[in-house]
């Protein structure tokens, strides 16, 4: 792995084994609850959860272009994307990713792929069109510093458990919607099983939920300061932040939805004007808090701090 000249963080490189820890307590546990209550499915539910897992680590990067719609680009098809990423790459001495471009309106941007000689970075077509090359620089070295930081990965194995524990509570609810909790002809144990295999799916899921959207925000502050720091110029990075944030909010509403699935690898969420949710919630941090840090490390930087 070749080693960047991209800020590290401690504190991020803590966060991310404190969750991966957590996270395995609270998958052990639950592969447990599987194999008592449920154990003439135990083999079949973890070899298809370990085929689940590999297929999600090693295929994340073409899957999640595939389901935005994005395709890897030549230097030929895109000589001025491909212009900015060969300079950050210059600059930050790490392997230059695939790059990508998404049709899409939605002003956005991610990395993907489980580590950098894997790596892909995808903008949107409504992000080349409202950007200036030095703010498309800004979120680009941004995504870069995700991909350095292998936070990537990290990200795509901690919502393993969160999308089995979901997709375990949901098609276990609709069991019980269609009979299995109130059939007379059934029997009252299995039911029983049922239940407690979809509670304890649930709690994994609640835990999994809470543990990566913390990750998650911390995270982007990290790839925040870091291409900040890199690029030299925290006020581009400040200036796209704003003016993505405000061309997200007059998107209509039906294409931010097909974007939020992605929220947490995005550059900045797809919510409209006026949304508000708990900050316990959101893969973000507020945009407040991430122009406040920007001009922290701008003041910091005039000073030679």
């Amino acid at each position: 792995m070749a080693r960047t000249r991209y800020a590290s963080d401690r504190g991020l490189t803590s966060r991310m084994l404190l969750t991966m820890f957590l996270l395995g307590l609270v998958y052990v546990v639950f592969v447990g609850a599987f194999i008592v209550f449920v154990p003439e499915w135990a083999v079949v539910a973890l070899v298809v959860a370990g085929l689940f897992l590999l297929a999600q680590y090693f295929f994340s990067d073409r899957m999640t272009l595939f389901a935005m719609r994005g395709r890897v680009v030549s230097p030929q098809e895109a000589p001025e994307l491909h212009g900015v990423v060969d300079r950050i790459v210059a600059m930050s001495n790490a392997p230059k990713p695939k790059v990508a471009i998404a049709d899409s309106d939605v002003p956005n941007a991610f990395a993907t792929g489980r580590n950098q000689k894997n790596a892909v970075v995808c903008v949107t077509t409504g992000l080349l069109r409202r950007l200036d090359p030095v703010e498309l620089e800004g979120v680009l070295a941004h995504e870069m510093a995700h991909v350095a930081h292998r936070d990537v990965a990290v990200m795509t194995i901690a919502s393993f458990l969160g999308i089995c524990a979901g997709m375990i509570t949901r098609f276990g609810l609709q069991f019980g919607l269609w009979g299995g909790f109130g059939s007379r002809g059934r029997d009252q144990n299995t039911g029983l099983i049922l239940l407690v295999v979809v509670a304890a799916s649930a709690v994994a899921y609640a835990i999994s939920f809470l543990l990566t959207r913390a990750l998650s925000r911390y995270r982007e502050l990290s790839a925040d300061r870091a291409a900040a720091l890199l690029t030299g110029r925290p006020s581009a990075l400040a200036s796209a932040l704003t003016k993505v944030s405000g061309e997200i909010a007059r998107i209509p509403t039906q294409d931010l939805r097909s974007a939020q699935a992605f929220n947490a690898f995005f550059f900045t969420p797809a919510f409209g004007r006026g949304f508000s949710v708990s900050s316990l919630f959101s893969t973000h941090p507020p945009l407040d808090k991430r122009l406040a840090q920007l001009s922290k490390i701008s003041d910091q930087l005039s000073r030679g701090v």
